[in-house]
């Protein structure tokens, strides 16, 4: 008789022991919510779980306990083997040194010289035993993650956990359950299966805060009697539902807000480009009461709000005469070519790029084709 998906990903989990979670670029409240909790019940299971994703979070999470391992790349996933056949001629001294940007191997043999032919170069395998990819309808949207080690995904057993339904099913176990409020919802169950006495206090807050953030605190439409059952059970394993909406809902000064939805009103995407963009008039600065300075922050919720997006950019004018954009990417090399592309000052991680031009739409325009040619 074949196993269950989630069967499936009991047994791996009983063979695993360094376990790799990984979430989208610009994760979402549930991303996050899920990838915490998965790494402390792995960590009370006595398993050895790293996070990674390329991208900074975003401050208001830090009411969450805080995974120890959490990386942005990939770095010593593996070794690279240099083996010696010494069935003929044995090694008898070994050194190294690092010189004019070279690591160089010094080899003594026993007798004579050495055989080229003895030498073998063998890749070892991946010092993870399984990945596990969370809310993420396809390996794309991990970004850099996946796209700077491709080999990992053939090599390593993927467990896929989202609530898509355009999910490309690409894990060796697709965790997958549309009718799920969120991916904490489908974790939860899945955890309270394996083992429920491994839900603490820590386990139950992340994956309660990725239901609220999922379901607007319990105000979409996704919201169903069975992500109410499921949000009521973390509540009795010691998640506060009130201090996860004040963190996650805390709400911003009203000229903030003010501004906020003006820019949302004037929202551009470019998706050849992945810009995510808005021009902010001097109608919208006096209507709202705020100012320039106040860009830091629309820059970051947009960045929150558009998991589709890596690139997120304002435009406004700073004199009768002139323009400003603001441009903020968590994807380092991006930022480098934007720079190299316009110059500009780097400020706080923004961007900021002067124009002598005071027609904000068709700067936008013309930005966003420049960035599409330039990545």
């Amino acid at each position: 008789m074949s196993l269950t998906p989630q069967e499936q990903f009991k047994k791996f989990l009983e063979n695993s022991k360094n376990v790799l979670i990984l979430i989208p670029e610009n994760p979402s409240a549930d991303a996050v919510g899920s990838a915490w909790a998965l790494y402390f019940f792995l960590e009370n299971k006595k398993l050895v779980p790293t996070i990674a994703f390329s991208n900074n979070l975003s401050q208001k999470y830090n009411f969450l306990p805080k995974p120890q391992k959490i990386i942005s790349e990939i770095s010593g996933a593996r070794d690279f083997v240099l083996s010696f056949d010494i069935s003929r001629n044995k090694i008898t001294g070994l050194r190294s040194e690092e010189k004019d940007g070279k690591f160089i191997i010094y080899l003594t043999p026993e007798k004579g010289a050495i055989d080229p032919r003895d030498f073998s170069f063998i890749l070892a395998k991946f010092k993870y035993d399984l990945v596990i990819v969370i809310d993420s309808p396809d390996l794309e949207k991990l970004g850099k993650i996946y796209a700077d080690n491709t080999d990992l995904f053939f090599e390593v057993p993927v467990v896929n956990v989202d609530r898509r339904s355009d999910n490309d099913n690409f894990g060796q176990i697709n965790l997958i359950d549309v009718t799920a409020s969120s991916c904490s919802e489908i974790l939860t169950l899945i955890l309270e299966d394996l083992a429920t006495d491994l839900i603490d206090k820590s386990v139950a807050t992340c994956l309660l805060s990725g239901i609220i953030g999922a379901t607007d605190s319990f105000q979409k439409k996704n919201t169903t009697p069975k992500s109410l059952a499921t949000a009521a059970m973390l509540m009795d394993k010691g998640a506060d539902q009130q201090e996860i909406i004040r963190w996650l809902y805390k709400t911003h000064p009203l000229h903030i807000l003010k501004l906020w939805g003006r820019a949302m009103a004037k929202l551009n995407w470019h998706p050849d480009s992945q810009l995510v963009w808005s021009e902010i008039s001097l109608e919208d600065f006096i209507q709202s009461r705020a100012n320039p300075a106040d860009l830091a922050i629309i820059l970051e919720k947009l960045q929150e709000s558009y998991s589709d997006g890596k690139i997120f950019m304002t435009i406004h004018n700073d004199t009768p005469a002139s323009s400003m954009a603001l441009i903020k990417t968590a994807d380092i090399e991006i930022a480098k070519k934007i720079y190299l592309a316009f110059g500009g000052e780097i400020k706080r991680g923004v961007l900021k790029i002067k124009f002598e031009k005071i027609n904000l739409s068709e700067i936008g325009k013309a930005v966003a084709e420049k960035i599409k040619k330039v990545i």
